[in-house]
């Protein structure tokens, strides 16, 4: 049996070799992969059927389900291109992303549809809804007709276009909290180069159970498919409103790896853990920014056999680096060393390789480097960027440039190779001629046990350029004493890291889309509704609601 080297093939691979091993579990509904890649043929039979062509856009507007999944990989396996949606996004949202990338085809529920009924008509490039829902179908508001999912799948029907692997595959849209959402455009191969490498550093089997808990518009969220797929294993597919749920669903579906974001862990973390979990969680990883030690110290507290892998990634090159679970107790701060097929540089403005222990821009080269962003080439310029010249590996004979991801994160690599995330250049903090990452100064407020959860940033000040906020929430089931943590943080902090205010909110901090503590909206709200900051240093604020 060949190896896979389309999306799709994945599913086709395990269903060829295993077509009754279980592919997805949803409630108490089951899917073999003979099954999944059956629902797929049929999917791609109906898109076809539509006239749909090569290239064209597809987009997923559910939450996690069987026919997400069907949905999404049919698409790649017609020869489209496939779009998830967050389903937290609200309708105006949707229809800019929709608007964004031409969609030709919504699947969606008919609830879900009738959010979107007002914004669809701007929608100009939208040929045809399709609705997962069995019933009557709704009176559809716009110019395009409605299909129900068993009407349109077409058993033994055309097969789809041609495809080969530097062909679009998909394209996930940041959460736009910069602005305007930037639609990443990935390959065939940029998502299955992802999934062999992420799978064989997570030792991913047959006998695996994945919980896809992160939303499948995230790139994480939607690696949990490829590379469980990829090794032939089982993925539950969780739509949780609360903590506890996700704990629940790991002891019930005896689940053996996790992986999630650190506000999630945090939650986590403050929670009774059924002795269960710990039996058979073979590992939990984290991604999405760093996971604070005390949580770190926590988990693997409640899960002493569980390996506990922290990673960093991009959405434009889907994963980067993973710190091995044995390198954890010796620099539990770093984020490892590249993953298999990838290489991670870290450069100085003008190109060169930076010294050890040197700060740097980290930028990956390699198969998982994604297409750019769609019908975006100032953005695209300022992150997708040709490899200097001088970089190694580049040889001088070599004529065409070779494209890597210039991450704009600032990171150190010592000695010994293993990177340290230092913090985003756009969010760095600079007061009194320092630089400041903000995880650097949350990290040692998570420390100190007295917040629940917590985002620093940088306002303008007169006479330290910036001031460092926190916004904070109590820990679970108590206060939190600002004069107490201040005095905490001066104990702990140099001067001139110390915060300058530190703003109580009851929580849980709002998230974006992809369920990271929403940094930049926090900083927003914080100066639409802060006094202007005296010379004195001391900010005056009020929380939305609360006077505080």
């Amino acid at each position: 049996m060949t190896d896979a080297s389309l999306l799709h093939e994945l599913i086709s691979r395990s269903a060829s070799s295993r077509p009754d091993a279980t592919a997805l579990a949803y409630g108490k509904q089951s899917m073999s992969y003979g099954f999944l890649q059956q629902s797929i043929e049929s999917f791609v039979g109906g898109l076809v059927g539509l006239g749909l062509q090569r290239g064209e856009r597809i987009a997923i507007y559910l939450e996690k389900r069987p026919e997400t999944v069907v949905a999404s990989f049919g698409s790649a396996a017609a020869g489209c291109v496939f779009v998830p949606l967050n389903p937290l996004l609200k309708a105006d949202q949707v229809a800019y992303i929709m608007r964004d990338c031409n969609v030709r085809v919504l699947v969606t529920s008919s609830e879900r549809l009738s959010l979107l009924a007002s914004v669809l008509p701007s929608c100009k490039d939208l040929r045809h809804v399709l609705l997962v829902n069995a019933g009557p179908l709704p009176i559809a508001a716009g110019q395009f007709p409605l299909w129900r999912w068993d009407d349109l799948l077409q058993p033994g029907g055309p097969c789809g276009h041609r495809v080969i692997d530097t062909d679009m595959a998909a394209i996930l849209y940041t959460s736009g909290s910069t602005g305007k959402p930037k639609g990443v455009v990935l390959s065939h191969r940029n998502m299955v180069a992802g999934a062999k490498s992420v799978a064989s550093y997570l030792e991913n089997t047959a006998d695996d159970t994945l919980l896809a808990a992160l939303p499948l518009s995230f790139d994480a969220g939607f690696s949990q498919l490829t590379t469980a797929f990829h090794a032939g294993a089982r993925v539950v597919l969780l739509n949780y409103l609360l903590p506890q749920d996700v704990l629940k669903a790991l002891a019930r579906e005896r689940v053996t790896g996790l992986t999630a974001v650190p506000p999630l862990y945090i939650q986590l973390s403050e929670l009774d853990w059924p002795t269960a979990i710990g039996e058979q969680l073979r590992y939990f990883a984290n991604t999405g920014g760093r996971m604070p030690r005390e949580t770190l110290t926590a988990l693997r507290k409640r899960l002493p056999k569980s390996k506990p892998y922290l990673m960093y990634g991009l959405t434009e090159a889907f994963r980067s680096t993973y710190l091995p679970p044995e390198e954890v107790d010796r620099r539990p701060d770093s984020i490892g060393k590249a993953i298999p097929n990838a290489e991670i540089l870290v450069l100085r403005d003008d190109g060169t390789p930076c010294a050890a222990d040197e700060p740097g821009e980290l930028v990956h080269r390699g198969a998982l480097v994604g297409m750019g962003y769609w019908n975006d080439h100032e953005k695209t310029a300022e992150r997708y960027k040709p490899l200097p010249a001088q970089t190694p590996g580049r040889d001088a004979g070599l004529v065409l440039p070779e494209i890597a991801v210039f991450s704009g994160d600032t990171v150190r690599m010592d000695e010994e190779g293993f990177l340290y995330f230092i913090g985003r250049r756009d969010e760095m903090m600079k007061t009194s001629g320092y630089r400041v990452s903000p995880t650097e100064v949350e990290e040692v407020l998570y420390a100190t046990r007295q917040v629940g959860e917590c985002v620093a940033f940088g306002v303008d000040h007169p006479k330290l350029g910036q001031a460092i906020q926190v916004i904070a929430t109590p820990p679970s089931g108590s206060s939190l004493d600002t004069t107490a943590l201040l005095a905490e943080c001066r104990r702990q902090m140099p001067a001139y890291m110390v915060p300058e205010n530190i703003l109580v909110r009851q929580g849980p901090l709002p998230r974006n889309p992809n369920g990271k503590i929403d940094r930049k909206a926090l900083a927003s709200e914080f100066l639409a509704n802060a006094s202007p900051v005296p010379e004195s240093g001391v900010t005056a604020a009020c929380s939305p609601g609360t006077g505080k």
